[in-house]
């Protein structure tokens, strides 16, 4: 199973991107799906994750601009985003959590200009 993220680009800042991320082959025991970005010299951090039952947390720098949603039927995730800054562009990461296996995908850039 491999996940595929799309979605990324380059956008001024105030814009909005929506990246969405999805499975190649069929899944299942998903307990969490989320996003995380790295940026350059720092390390991978969480963005949004939302598990099997719904429940959603945000980083704090994200909180009311991106918004986390999912496509169960087609084990599908997606991240909303507005009101982008600078201070948001990195590679992100889509995610995925069983109980045995974290699954990655191969990381989205998003750049966001001044």
């Amino acid at each position: 199973v491999q996940l595929q993220a799309s979605g990324g680009g380059v956008v001024q800042a105030g814009g909005s991107l929506r990246l969405a991320c999805a499975a190649s082959g069929r899944m299942s025991g998903i307990r969490v799906m989320g996003w995380y970005r790295q940026a350059p010299v720092k390390q991978r951090e969480l963005v949004a994750d939302m598990t099997f039952a719904g429940s959603v947390d945000y980083a704090d720098s994200v909180k009311g601009r991106f918004t986390i949603s999912r496509d169960l039927a087609k084990n599908a995730v997606f991240l909303q985003m507005n009101s982008l800054t600078p201070e948001d562009t990195a590679v992100y990461y889509c995610n995925y959590r069983t109980a045995t296996t974290d699954y990655w995908g191969q990381g989205t850039q998003v750049t966001v200009s001044s």
